[in-house]
């Protein structure tokens, strides 16, 4: 029998996070679950679900527990290419990052894309609800990207990224009518949302706000 066969088979979840923001990267994450854990946490879900302490909490636990890798393309890849190019190249790195630790076997990717990968794989619709490794990647990337439009607030500090992360909220919105767009925001969604309505993974608690009638502060 080749030794391959003997082997345990490397299953990967991989899913991204701002695809439908206007400012800032598509970022992905990819992840492999522990073998060892008789039962996964209940907080291995998608992330857009959990409130952000909870997500970092989960976050921490991936780092410690999984084989994660993340990847990221910019805005300007997202206006030169179109968003599915973007998202595509930003789940192929991560799983290059993934794949400098291990060897995957199989990628389970969330949504309903056809994207190419050099592995074998398999897109599920609501694969992060779904699938707990896609789960693990939802976090990842949320978490990444989150901290990287925290970090673009303190360069870009008049368009309020820490509370929002770049999606089209009516503050956002706002802003970007008063000052008009920074370098990290993408000019080809800013045409196409003069009146956008709040995105459907815009952070929950800016979601919340807005059913309230107003937006988190």
């Amino acid at each position: 029998m080749p030794a391959t066969a003997l082997q345990p088979a490397v299953i990967v979840g991989v899913d991204e996070a701002g695809r439908g923001a206007l400012a800032g990267p598509v970022v992905a994450g990819a992840c492999v679950l522990p073998k060892n854990f008789r039962s996964l946490p209940p907080f291995l879900q998608d992330s857009k679900q959990l409130d952000p302490d909870v997500r970092e909490h989960a976050f921490a636990w991936i780092c410690r527990n999984c084989t994660i890798g993340t990847g990221a393309t910019s805005a300007e890849d997202v206006d030169t290419h179109g968003i599915l190019w973007a998202t595509e190249l930003a789940m192929q790195r991560a799983v290059a990052a993934l794949a400098e630790e291990v060897t995957p076997t199989y990628l389970l990717i969330d949504g309903r894309d056809a994207f190419w990968f050099d592995y074998p794989h398999s897109s599920i619709i609501h694969g992060d609800a779904l699938e707990p490794c896609i789960s693990a990647a939802s976090i990842v990337a949320k978490v990444t990207r989150d901290r990287l439009m925290v970090a673009y607030d303190k360069e870009y500090p008049h368009y309020a990224f820490a509370c929002h992360k770049g999606y089209g909220t009516p503050e956002h919105l706002d802003l970007v009518k008063s000052r008009g767009p920074c370098s990290i925001h993408r000019k080809t969604f800013l045409t196409k949302c003069a009146s956008a309505p709040v995105m459907p993974d815009a952070p929950a608690t800016t979601r919340r706000a807005h059913q309230r009638g107003r937006v988190a502060a």
